[in-house]
């Protein structure tokens, strides 16, 4: 899941907007992280599982 999503349990707001110091706090922490695969959607996951068994199904054969 993206911050863009998530709500602010303190001020109510989204936490991509920022408007309280808790937001701001995991909104900095949030962007640290520089995991490639959490800015897939589920759906682009999925496609490419399947590219990469249907690549493997080729291999195989």
């Amino acid at each position: 899941m993206t911050y863009d999503r998530l709500v602010c349990a303190n001020c109510a707001a989204p936490v991509s907007e920022g408007r309280c110091r808790v937001c701001r706090a995991n909104r900095e922490r949030l962007q640290q992280e520089t995991n490639p695969w959490a800015s897939l959607s589920p759906a682009a996951l999925l496609t490419l599982l399947i590219v990469l068994v249907g690549a493997l199904a080729l291999l195989a054969h």
